[in-house]
């Protein structure tokens, strides 16, 4: 009888998940200018989303850190995968629409943002290469495009959380 190795584990392949919104004010979009490997990049509000933490409670917690703006999520934009240029690992992207609330200027931002701006489809398009990936353009093209989806295609089994 031959020696039967145990099979070799492969290591589970873990992307990133990430959270953005898109806020709309008229033809004004809510952006982070903000210092990401000693160069300046402009996205969403956007970031990680924290172990036991739901996709809509990411998307506004990250808003708020990035900002100072509380918004409300009205729908789903769009899910994206793709390989981040910076670090080289896969991202699962959500992306949500979202209304702006309210302001706290005097609310410290995020280490590493400088400030948020609001920037017409225009501007944020001439930013180029200083565009922290190309789901930013993307996102918004779907947004002014009519891409909306019900947030109830989300569902959480966490905490309190519960989606429309």
């Amino acid at each position: 009888m031959a020696d039967s190795a145990p099979p070799i584990a492969r290591p589970v392949w873990c992307p990133h998940v990430t959270v953005a919104c898109v806020v709309a004010d008229g033809d004004r979009f809510l952006m982070v200018e903000e210092e990401v490997n000693g160069r300046v990049a402009y996205n969403q509000p956007a970031g990680h989303l924290d172990d036991r933490e739901s996709l809509i409670t990411a998307a506004v917690r990250e808003t708020l850190e990035e900002t100072g703006w509380t918004v409300a999520l009205e729908h789903l934009v769009s899910v994206n995968q793709w390989r981040s240029t910076e670090h080289g690992d896969g991202v699962v992207r959500f992306t949500f629409a979202a209304r702006a609330i309210s302001h706290d200027p005097q609310r410290p931002l995020d280490d590493g943002i400088r400030r948020a701006l609001w920037m017409t489809r225009d501007e944020i398009a001439a930013l180029g290469e200083r565009l922290r990936s190309p789901l930013v353009l993307m996102s918004i093209d779907a947004w002014l495009a009519g891409q909306r989806y019900p947030l109830g295609l989300l569902h959480s089994l966490l905490t309190e959380d519960r989606y429309p």
